[in-house]
């Protein structure tokens, strides 16, 4: 469905910020991208939906095909309409509006969503927000506004699903429930997710297929089971090695041991 064909991507016309990153997203999976903080795995994610355009940045090589058509350097509103819709790290929500009109205001961006179908479709999936659908958005927890972030998503009819960090700031119970419900939407809607998400354990559990970025590049790939039990992504990302569990600090010669980095 989704594919990038070394891709560069370059802010301000100087900083050079992705370095020939290719990947696909097969249709009806989910697929994974980890990293560490600061790897590009957002700018990947903003090349696809055409968000870099208003950061002063563009894809200067390669290209990003959507369905077999070039997609690349598009206005963001123009690549929603083909089914595209990123969900942003942070939630992005409009805090003075209750949290249905914010739902409503997702409906917006697909010209011939049934918003009474949508509504139902998010409250289906996170019975929550039925129940705070009059309260304000900045009055909600930190997990029921992701799962507010995520139904706005839906009101568009997603095709292809970006999810940027969801994890981010949430109880490790709650992170869990909201991959919980991405396996389902995936499963039961049929809708293709590209997954970017530091917490790699996580990510590589609900996802068929992984990519692990380092410094703007994709510097290894494979099934999601072969990553969880690749000795250096264990150590590196998932906190384990043959004695343990180990804390990243405890890791003295992390880049010179990466057998990628070699």
């Amino acid at each position: 469905m989704l594919t990038l064909n070394n891709i560069e991507v370059v802010f301000w016309g100087t900083i050079l910020v992705l370095k020939g990153v290719s990947l696909q997203v097969p249709a009806g999976s989910v697929t994974a991208l980890i990293g560490a903080n600061g790897a590009g795995k957002t700018t990947t994610l903003k090349a696809v939906c055409g968000l870099i355009r208003l950061e002063r940045g563009e894809v200067t090589r390669g290209s990003v095909e959507f369905e077999g058509r070039r997609i690349e350097n598009r206005l963001p509103e123009d690549v929603a309409r083909r089914g595209i819709v990123m969900v942003r790290e942070g939630r992005r929500l409009f805090e003075e509006l209750a949290a249905e009109e914010n739902l409503l205001v997702g409906a917006s961006a697909h010209r011939r969503a049934d918003s009474r179908e949508g509504l139902e479709l998010v409250y289906t999936y996170f019975p929550r927000l039925r129940d705070r659908r009059r309260v304000r958005a900045g009055y909600l927890s930190g997990g029921e506004q992701q799962m507010l972030a995520i139904g706005c998503a839906l009101m568009a009819r997603p095709r292809l699903l970006l999810l940027d960090e969801p994890s981010l700031g949430l109880a490790p119970l709650v992170a869990q429930e909201i991959f919980r419900l991405v396996r389902r939407l995936n499963e039961q809607e049929g809708i293709t997710i590209l997954l970017v998400e530091q917490n790699a354990r996580m990510a590589l559990q609900v996802a068929s297929y992984g990519y692990v970025m380092e410094n703007g590049k994709i510097v290894l790939d494979g099934p999601a089971e072969r990553l969880r039990e690749d000795p250096d992504v264990r150590e590196f990302y998932l906190g384990m090695s043959k004695a343990g569990r180990r804390r990243f600090t405890e890791v003295k010669s992390y880049k010179r041991r990466k057998r990628w980095l070699a």
